[in-house]
């Protein structure tokens, strides 16, 4: 029955602008597990858990981490970020190499969505050998977040939801609007 869902779920999800999950879908985890892979995986649009649709979001955090998934959920992301009063991008324990996040991690994406007219902050957290996800959550509060953007499944999905991770941290909290994409 899952992979119904999930089949059903990406066929509609390619000819939407975004897929927004009710509260009551974590009533039944499996089924919403596989929806949201079926979103995440198969379709080129963001998922939004948390909060109602007609909430606006004039305070945007995005969690980045130059990832091929960040960049996907800021570009679904992109009609929040214009209509938002500040944009804030956090980078968590940044690796400051050209290999990875650059020299000065976060300053690419706010350049771009500068481009936009977006009023944008880059701002670097270490976690404090805290969970990534734990953390952006404390942070997200602190900046009083109506929206939450992140990339989704940065990792293989498997270790993912055999080891946990940032990904599943964040589905499974309810207190913070979230936006995601893969």
């Amino acid at each position: 029955m899952t992979t119904d869902v999930k089949h059903l779920v990406f066929r509609l999800a390619r000819v939407t602008d975004e897929a927004f999950f009710a509260a009551n879908l974590r009533d039944s985890p499996d089924v919403m597990r596989e929806a949201a892979a079926g979103v995440l995986f198969h379709s080129p649009i963001g998922l939004r858990l948390n909060g109602s649709v007609e909430q606006k979001a004039d305070r945007v955090f995005v969690a980045w981490n130059s990832s091929e998934a960040s960049s996907a959920a800021v570009h679904a992301a992109l009609p929040y970020l214009k209509e938002a009063k500040e944009v804030v991008i956090a980078c968590f324990d940044p690796v400051m190499t050209a290999a990875h996040d650059g020299q000065d991690p976060g300053v690419d994406v706010a350049e771009w969505l500068n481009h936009h007219g977006c009023q944008v902050t880059v701002s670097q957290f270490p976690s404090g050998g805290h969970e990534i996800g734990s953390a952006i959550q404390d942070r997200a509060t602190e900046f009083g977040a109506d929206l939450v953007v992140m990339g989704a499944y940065g990792h293989a999905r498997m270790i993912q939801t055999v080891l946990g991770g940032t990904t599943r941290t964040m589905i499974e909290q309810t207190n913070l609007p979230l936006l995601l994409a893969h």
